[in-house]
């Protein structure tokens, strides 16, 4: 490929990357339909995925590029250079054989994804590659923190023999076309390897940092599809291929490319990869993006309450206010813990009827979906807040003085720090600590059941806790297993029942019917 004279190659890497949505497994169509529209492109380079090592928990085979899948994807894309790439942390120059030896058939490229703090090990790494045949490159991440210590580039004198291209990875997705120009400057003054450049695009300079990293004398640029990739994403490859093509006709199929972007945007409908406020921000100030990633794809914390706890990282700042403790004592004998799901508004009429029955009865709010609802219920009621949760708590009380009840937050600090609107600070208290379970501190499920046990209640009774069918995504699927975890922490504890009264799909829990208790 060439642009302004300049001679560049192009790396596609949206299974490897894109895998950190699907777990690295993908519909089997869209891999063939994906790889030979690749074949196609004037792509130089695919990667394929990660090859590993045994790791725990569950991740694809595009993970672990088994033999049967370099072979398969290698028939569709005959004239592409095959590529995977080996995470340093979990890689050592003893796996080397054991991992590569099928890849030589398919494989032409190993990349090293490297922490600049173990660049000596992953020189060790690199020289058994090398060894065994294969192209070499070193991705190198955080690339905008590598000013504040350059010490490690002093080791790349000398390599030139033993890798084949130095990437400069923008990990955080923030750096700008002037700061790229003089890394790349600091990195040309210590090799004559080859420059490659990873663009992420928090900030949406992904397309002109690439541009720039070409003028500057990169030869090898990465891009994906659609820009799927992990956070925020990457160089969108069709944005790419269009504007070079718009600089010098490429001869692209735009009806061939536009159909394997069309099943990629749907994908993206799914997992919405792409910036948006937070990573921008953590794009900005070099903040992770693997945390970003966690919370946004939990969709239990809102967007401001994620740049709050972005903002305190960069500020070196636990948490923004801290709250009188929810004292433990005796009010109660039981308590209803209202949950989300369809059964606490289904069955509100015969709740409220216990309600009003019961004597020591208080009602505690596993979040804030059903307040409107019941909150003119003759009870004391107790509001779990994850520390952002009273921004829609404020939405069921006009004026917002008028909130009835107590508000309740996890202990301090809370990892996305606190926003309290003054009207409820009067009525808000923090529970000293979480005891019954380790699974989380910020769950609504473990709230309610911790405030439950500090007011002294014997009974919990879970109302609206309806589980999740067998069409749950991954983030449904995650909570799922959270909430479980938690009942059964909470069911090992002495003198405490634990009853679902409405229908629910967790396990192990007692169910009775509401009605029966009314």
């Amino acid at each position: 490929m060439r642009l302004n004279g300049k001679i560049f190659s192009i790396l596609d890497c949206t299974l490897r990357d894109g895998g950190y949505y699907t777990d690295w497994d993908f519909d089997k169509t869209l891999v063939k339909e994906y790889a030979q529209t690749m074949e196609n492109l004037p792509i130089d380079y695919i990667e394929i995925g990660y090859r590993s090592i045994p790791m725990d928990g569950y991740l694809g085979e595009y993970f672990y590029c088994p033999k049967f899948v370099m072979e398969e994807i290698k028939s569709f894309m005959p004239s592409k250079k095959l590529v995977i790439i080996l995470n340093e942390k979990d890689i050592r120059a003893s796996h080397v054989e054991n991992l590569l030896k099928d890849c030589k058939p398919f494989i032409s490229m190993v990349r090293i994804a490297i922490d600049p703090k173990n660049f000596c090990r992953a020189i060790e790494l690199a020289k058994a590659v090398k060894k065994m045949g294969f192209e070499v490159a070193f991705n190198v991440m955080y690339m905008s923190k590598w000013k504040e210590d350059p010490s490690f580039l002093d080791e790349l004198i000398g390599l030139e023999s033993t890798i084949d291209y130095f990437y400069m990875v923008d990990s955080f997705g923030g750096i700008t076309p002037a700061q790229l120009k003089e890394v790349v400057g600091l990195v040309k003054s210590k090799t004559e390897v080859p420059l490659g450049f990873h663009g992420h695009n928090n900030l949406e300079m992904a397309l002109i940092n690439s541009l720039e990293a070409i003028n500057q004398g990169c030869t090898i640029i990465d891009a994906t599809i659609t820009g799927m990739g992990r956070g925020a994403g990457n160089l969108r490859m069709e944005l790419l291929m269009t504007y070079l093509d718009s600089v010098e006709p490429l001869n692209l199929d735009y009806n061939e490319l536009s159909a394997v972007v069309s099943e990629f945007e749907e994908m993206k409908k799914k997992y919405s990869w792409g910036t948006n406020l937070p990573y921008m921000f953590s794009g900005a100030y070099s903040l992770p993006q693997k945390q970003v990633m966690e919370w946004v794809g939990m969709n239990r914390y809102s967007i401001s309450s994620i740049l709050n706890a972005l903002r305190n990282q960069k500020e070196d700042v636990q948490d923004n206010i801290r709250l009188p403790f929810l004292e433990k004592e005796n009010l109660f004998e039981e308590a209803i813990i209202l949950g989300g799901g369809k059964s606490a508004i289904n069955h509100f009429q015969a709740i409220k009827k216990k309600v009003d029955k019961g004597h020591g009865i208080c009602v505690i709010h596993g979040g804030t979906k059903h307040v409107s609802l019941y909150k003119s219920l003759n009870a004391a009621q107790y509001y779990a807040l994850a520390g952002f949760e009273s921004e829609k708590l404020l939405k069921h009380f006009v004026p917002p003085s008028e909130v009835l009840g107590t508000c309740v937050f996890p202990p301090y600090p809370r990892k996305m720090g606190t926003v309290m609107p003054h009207s409820i600070q009067q009525v808000s208290k923090e529970l000293q600590n979480i005891e019954f379970t380790s699974t989380s501190t910020d769950s609504p499920l473990v709230l309610g059941i911790q405030i439950a046990l500090n007011l002294g209640v014997k009974r919990i009774y879970l109302a609206g806790f309806d589980g999740y069918d067998t069409t749950i995504d991954p983030i449904q699927f995650m909570l799922a297993q959270e909430n479980q975890r938690i009942i059964n922490d909470a069911l090992a504890l002495e003198g405490i029942s634990l009853i679902s009264i409405t229908a629910t799909r967790y396990k192990n829990i007692e169910t009775k019917s509401i009605y029966s208790l009314i």
